[in-house]
């Protein structure tokens, strides 16, 4: 289970999701199925959770919510039910940081809630919000701040200081999974593309041979990439015009084969000559030939260190709910 909210953002997102309708926004999920902010939704051990705890996790894990007055209707069900899970978990480590007699120094604690205020423009603006979302009393946000960093001082120890993945792992990794870093054959180029209109009459598919051989003339007397794609820019017909007519790397199973014999008769900076596809007409810039092959470990290292790192986050997370919940007492309401 993902922790997403730390410090002085999990009081940040309790304070938004209190006030949270936007008036220019008509509610994407309807009012009548959220809870009232002080409806009992479920009870961890001793501890009733509420409407606005849960509310306060559906907008963390969908912050739009706020802009738009509610969550989506399609992805309502699911967000309810993993904000449940990620409030209940958070509950969890904090009793847990409660029984280990954890406590904030008055140090941090200052540091959070200085840093919270600057959160607002102007005093009136965060005395408003303390008004609103807790009934002015300073005390119950103090008690919010610091049941936060507790979950975070826990989570930090069983989660953060144990998530270490070091080039040994990386490596060891990547040699008992080398097939997950081999990659095709690409070809990655720019291309300008004359292209009929539907039901085109003979007359209009000879225009577009023109236009076609026109753009040959001026695309094959261009140097670099940009300057062809500030033609294809102004003369193709593709969607890719508006990116300079770049193609991401295109494997070798997706192009069609007069692009393909073409592209392997040139090299990187070369401009085809017209290539037709059925009516249409397509002039390609080879910028990039890859030949299929696998990574290199030193290339892929530092992304593969942070997705190892992160799995190893996920699953120490998921240790420590099932720890946690074996014997908790949980009802959800």
């Amino acid at each position: 289970m993902k922790h997403a909210i730390s410090t002085l953002g999990f009081i940040l997102l309790a304070a938004a999701a209190a006030g949270a309708q936007v008036a220019s926004h008509a509610p994407t999920q309807p009012s009548s199925t959220q809870p009232a902010p002080d409806q009992p939704v479920a009870r961890v051990n001793d501890t009733v959770l509420t409407g606005s705890d849960l509310v306060r996790e559906e907008y963390a894990i969908f912050p739009y919510a706020r802009q738009h007055g509610g969550l989506p209707k399609e992805l309502a069900g699911q967000i309810r039910q993993g904000a449940m899970q990620m409030m209940v978990f958070e509950e969890l480590v904090y009793q847990e940081a409660l029984r280990r007699r954890m406590t904030v120094p008055p140090a941090r604690m200052q540091q959070a809630e200085a840093q919270f205020r600057k959160q607002f423009a102007t005093p009136d603006e965060y005395n408003t919000m303390l008004q609103a979302d807790f009934h002015g009393s300073q005390q119950l946000l103090n008690e919010k701040i610091r049941r936060s960093l507790l979950i975070d001082a826990l989570l930090k120890i069983e989660v953060e200081n144990r998530d270490t993945v070091t080039d040994a792992d990386a490596l060891a990794y990547f040699h008992k999974n080398g097939a997950r870093f081999d990659h095709p054959e690409t070809w990655t180029f720019q291309t300008i593309s004359v292209l009929p209109p539907q039901n085109a009459t003979p007359a209009q598919l000879a225009e577009g041979k023109q236009r076609a051989e026109k753009a040959y003339e001026q695309a094959k007397t261009t140097k670099t990439a940009e300057a062809f794609g500030l033609l294809a820019e102004k003369l193709s017909d593709d969607d890719y015009r508006v990116v300079l007519g770049q193609h991401k790397p295109v494997p070798v199973s997706q192009l069609a084969p007069p692009v393909l014999q073409a592209l392997r008769s040139m090299q990187p900076g070369q401009v085809s000559g017209i290539i037709q596809l059925d009516q249409a007409y397509t002039i390609v810039r080879l910028n990039v030939h890859s030949p299929a092959g696998r990574a290199k470990f030193a290339d892929v290292r530092a992304d593969l260190e942070k997705q190892m790192k992160e799995t190893r986050r996920n699953q120490l997370r998921k240790a420590l709910d099932t720890q946690l919940r074996q014997n908790a007492k949980i009802q959800e309401f």
